[in-house]
């Protein structure tokens, strides 16, 4: 059949957990109860680190600009996921789903990017510290989250702008939760080598390198604090590190596992699974992680709600005598 008579795709359809049919209720729980938290997480580090002075250092103001990206980036997903659940399949324009490809892939990218910023700050302060306030000026930071940002944003036009190229004929159902690139290259109806390569090369460029980067920090992080004399400092760095690079490792080796292997295709259902931890479970960790497992965190977060609490109090107060 020539190609004059093929039919374009105008809509997809994501199929989700539907493989799953016994489970969607107990799935819709867990996922709006990860959700929650994690938005929940996210905005009390954002609060916190805008209320209290003595968290305005480089590290919460990276910390910060990290907790704002989860937020969107698993409120690219997870909604959609949640949608599914609930109605047994859910229908996106085609426009709707090149436009969550680029905002997946934009958060993504510039999550790497300001976790590989992240490490560097740890590794100045730690190897470092006699040069951490030159080396990590206000205006050096501001110029890392910029960048971070920008190439992020950059980032996301070149995958989404091979797919949205591609023809689509038909099927249009999509066995996933999201509109994500290994699934959308298998349903095109034309040649996908070119778009697979592109895709590959910068999932290395931004994926292998951000992740080297960031273990490489760590590294040196490690040789550096082997050298503490004190042994309950030792494992205190230790154990906040140890706790920093889990979470990096599971985020950036399910990433890897899933878009840097050209012409490897896994089962559908084994890809959902890794797309969980990277989509739900990282955004979720983090903000455990890298601030509520913090003492200086916490103090602040009770700082803050002391603070909170009295100006509630003193509001109620004053009503009560106006009337």
């Amino acid at each position: 059949m020539g190609p004059q008579n093929l039919s374009k795709v105008t809509e997809f359809q994501l199929l989700g957990f539907q493989s799953l049919l016994g489970w969607q209720s107990l799935l819709f729980a867990i996922f709006l109860c990860f959700y929650l938290l994690t938005i929940t997480g996210n905005m009390v580090i954002i609060v916190v680190v805008s209320e209290d002075l003595r968290l305005r250092s480089p590290m919460y103001t990276f910390l910060q600009h990290l907790s704002f990206l989860e937020i969107w980036y698993t409120s690219t997903t997870v909604p959609l996921l949640l949608a599914n659940l609930a109605s047994w399949g859910h229908t996106l324009s085609f426009p709707a789903c090149m436009a969550q490809l680029y905002f997946f892939v934009f958060f993504g990218a510039t999550e790497c990017f300001l976790l590989a910023v992240m490490a560097y700050d740890r590794y100045l302060a730690i190897c470092s510290p006699l040069h951490y306030s030159l080396l990590m000026s206000p205006d050096n930071c501001a110029a890392l989250v910029t960048v971070s940002w920008v190439t992020g944003v950059g980032t996301g036009f070149l995958p989404s702008l091979m797919i949205s190229k591609l023809d689509f004929c038909g099927p249009n159902r999509i066995n996933h939760f999201f509109c994500d690139l290994p699934p959308l290259m298998q349903l095109s109806c034309s040649s996908v080598y070119v778009t697979e390569m592109a895709i590959f090369v910068l999932s290395i460029a931004v994926l292998c390198i951000c992740f080297l980067l960031t273990l490489l920090s760590y590294v040196f992080i490690v040789s550096s604090i082997l050298r503490i004399p004190s042994t309950s400092g030792r494992m205190k760095t230790f154990s906040t590190c140890g706790s920093h690079l889990a979470v990096v490792t599971i985020y950036y080796g399910t990433m890897i596992s899933m878009y840097v292997r050209p012409n490897a295709h896994l089962s559908p259902e084994i890809n959902k699974v890794i797309s969980v931890f990277y989509t739900v479970v990282t955004p979720l960790l983090n903000p455990v992680i890298y601030s509520l497992r913090n003492k200086d965190f916490k103090e602040a977060v009770r700082k803050v709600m002391r603070m909170k609490c009295g100006v509630y109090r003193a509001k109620v107060k004053g009503s009560g005598l106006t009337h």
